[in-house]
């Protein structure tokens, strides 16, 4: 298996083994396009591989820098910033959860940084009610 599906994995488990306040379910995917017309009343947490970068290490050894997109979306009321509010919480909850911490199932990957662009996607709450947020999470490994 690639790294990156590894690891995309990796984190959705452990998103999986964690509980949220909401709580949520973690799905794998690799088209992070979705209708946002279909977006429901329940949070969709999407898990997705964005890049790969590699850089030396050492003479016989590589840095892949592998960085996932976590994205959250959900049908809101606009005008209900409680809402807003609870989903920009639970984004931030699951920042912390990765944040310096290693991967029970690639204990291999250290986390480097974490990326929230864009925070809040307001084309998407004005046009379809739909909050949607991006995380993205860049762990290294070395082989």
């Amino acid at each position: 298996m690639s790294a990156i599906v590894e690891l995309a994995d990796a984190i959705t488990a452990s998103l999986n083994g964690q509980t949220f306040d909401p709580p949520v379910t973690a799905e794998r995917s690799h088209l992070p396009i979705f209708d946002l017309g279909k977006v429901g009343d329940n949070i969709q947490l999407s898990i997705v591989p964005r890049s790969a970068t590699v850089s030396p290490a050492s003479r016989a050894s590589n840095f892949f820098d592998l960085a996932i997109d976590i994205g959250v979306q959900k049908r809101i009321d606009p005008e209900a910033p409680a809402q807003i509010d609870a989903l920009l919480d639970l984004v931030e909850q699951i920042g912390d959860h990765l944040r310096l911490k290693r991967l029970d199932t690639m204990p291999e990957a250290q986390w480097l940084t974490s990326e929230h662009e864009p925070v809040l996607a307001a084309e998407h709450i004005e046009r379809f009610s739909v909050f949607t947020s991006v995380l993205t999470v860049t762990y290294r490994i070395a082989r």
